[in-house]
């Protein structure tokens, strides 16, 4: 390896084609490539997001409607037939605490679970959730087991 071989690696360099605003000799002088007069031709120039030229923007055009609470819980919803194919499948025996729906990916380490009543329990388990309805207490109950709210 030498000065003279030297070359820059690979993917490193993106600029390609004629420097601008270098002299009349090099085909892009003057003007510098941007045309003559108007917005994009001055320095310091940036388009805005959604400008539209002075037109009202789509999003001030468009009607705004609806609220949405700030104070709203939002709640990973887990089915009672979720809960009998984890029995089904070996993965819990008799207790479903929150760590281990963290750990089967039932529900994330910051969210609330809510257990639903679609499907039918066999297996008598012991459910630890933040909120259940009043079927899934119910199915739960009535399968042996016991629903505890966190």
């Amino acid at each position: 390896m030498e000065l003279s071989n030297l070359k820059p690696a690979e993917g490193s360099t993106h600029r390609e084609g004629k420097r601008l605003g270098r002299g009349q000799g090099s085909g892009k002088a003057g003007t510098a490539g941007r045309g003559h007069n108007g917005q994009k031709s001055r320095s310091g120039y940036s388009k805005k997001v959604g400008f539209e030229g002075g037109q009202m923007p789509l999003q001030r055009r468009v009607p705004k409607f609806g609220f949405t609470n700030i104070n709203r819980k939002e709640y990973q919803g887990v089915n009672l037939d979720t809960l009998q194919k984890l029995v089904d499948d070996k993965k819990i025996k008799d207790t479903l605490d929150f760590d281990t729906m963290i750990s089967l990916r039932l529900a994330g380490k910051n969210e609330m679970v809510k257990i639903l009543g679609r499907g039918e329990l066999k297996a008598g388990l012991k459910v630890s959730a933040h909120k259940f309805t009043a079927s899934a207490k119910q199915a739960i109950e009535a399968a042996g087991g016991e629903a505890i709210t966190l």
